[in-house]
């Protein structure tokens, strides 16, 4: 069964590349009627993006695929003033509008919120920028990486020789997203209770340092400046990753008894009683020489085999795997992560994209529709909202669709 908790609300897509798409699929995973308005002549620039060339030709690019199944595509220019107008007409059945322009664009458009939001008051917009709506930055370009430098997360990312370093993948992209979505729900449970939409400002460098806050903390409340410590748990030892005799392990026995634990698990009790060893603070202190001692003891089994033996005696530990690895873990496949679509427009095989990380009892996050192909329901978007085909069909010979 599908989750169905935003079936009657509508949502106006009007961003690009990650941030943005990233939030609105997840409220078309919860069951919203996502409608994606993009330029009709190149589209989301995520259209474009990905590691297939084929696929970014045709407009239908990986980074595109990965975050806007379930969505239905209108292509709108809204440089001209039919344009506009359509989107106004569109606000006016809409309950979400989400947007991921610099600061000031949506009102040179005509289309900021207080226009919006007098054609119709229940409108929760969302708008989505690197630094927010205010403050000196707020006009400054701003991608993941940039947001990665700002916020501190390079800073301590790596370890001495190599931090400052980018996380692997567009994690403030995805922060600001996951945080937008959480804002607009919570909008739309406020607006249940008093009637009104309301303006959301989401900073993807705020959102950042917010999930920084045991790093930002440790600075604010104990004055202790952070550094990068590679796989190394700043809050306890031994937690990183371990050599073992054929691949990596991460061990985190953060807890006394899950020390003692690994110790006679290992076959070195003795490392328990030795006093560099035996209490937290000290463990912290000694890091690099109980990390070799542990390595030496990791070094008869390989890292499948100590996964299965210290996790079932209470101690976490799992191994670092590939990218494919952990998509085919059998843990994955069993909570059914992944939706599979056997063909999509502009896509030329069968291909799989991940739901949200959570189930509900009522229903799953899932999508039913594939990525659209630009401006693959403009004329029935159109039609829904009162334009007839005469209409649309002079919207189709000016380019406004």
């Amino acid at each position: 069964m599908k989750a169905n908790s935003l079936s009657a609300i509508r949502v106006l897509d009007l961003t690009n590349v990650l941030a943005g798409p990233f939030c609105a699929y997840q409220l078309a995973l919860l069951g919203a009627d996502v409608i994606k308005v993009e330029e009709p002549r190149r589209g989301d620039l995520a259209r474009q993006l990905g590691a297939d060339a084929g696929l970014n030709s045709r407009l239908m690019g990986a980074s595109f695929i990965a975050q806007n199944a379930g969505k239905k595509s209108l292509a709108l220019d809204l440089k001209k003033q039919a344009g506009c107008e359509a989107l106004l007409r569109l606000v006016e059945s809409a309950d979400v509008l989400i947007e991921n322009f610099r600061p000031g664009v949506m009102d040179r458009l005509g289309l900021g919120y207080d226009v919006l939001s007098a054609r119709n008051p229940q409108l929760v917009y969302c708008a989505i920028s690197g630094f927010g709506q205010d403050g000196p930055m707020k006009s400054a370009p701003a991608y993941d990486q940039i947001v990665q430098g700002l916020s501190g997360v390079m800073s301590i990312t790596g370890d001495a020789d190599s931090a400052p370093l980018r996380v692997g993948y567009p994690i403030c992209d995805s922060i600001g997203g996951l945080t937008a979505a959480f804002a607009v729900t919570s909008a739309l449970v406020g607006r249940a209770q008093h009637g009104r939409g309301q303006f959301i400002d989401v900073s993807m460098l705020d959102a950042t340092l917010v999930t920084m806050g045991w790093v930002v903390s440790n600075f604010l409340i104990a004055g202790r400046e952070p550094h990068p410590l590679g796989n190394e748990n700043f809050t306890a030892a031994p937690s990183g990753t371990f050599a073992t005799g054929d691949g990596l392990l991460n061990i985190a026995a953060n807890r006394q008894e899950q020390f003692v634990a690994l110790t006679e698990l290992i076959g070195r009790p003795e490392l328990a009683h030795d006093p560099r060893f035996a209490e937290r603070e000290a463990r912290k202190r000694y890091r690099t020489e109980l990390k070799e001692q542990i390595e030496q003891a990791l070094a008869a089994r390989s890292a499948h085999e100590w996964e299965g033996l210290l996790a079932a005696h209470g101690v976490p530990a799992g191994r670092v795997l590939s990218v494919p690895e952990a998509l085919a873990h059998p843990q994955v496949r069993q909570r059914e992560l992944l939706a599979h679509f056997d063909s999509a427009a502009g896509v030329d095989r069968p291909f799989d994209v991940v739901r949200s990380g959570f189930k509900m009892s009522e229903g799953n996050p899932d999508v039913a529709l594939p990525p659209p192909r630009l401006g693959e329901h403009s004329e029935e978007i159109l039609g829904s909202i009162g334009y007839s085909v005469d209409e649309i069909a002079a919207m189709r010979a000016q380019a406004v669709i």
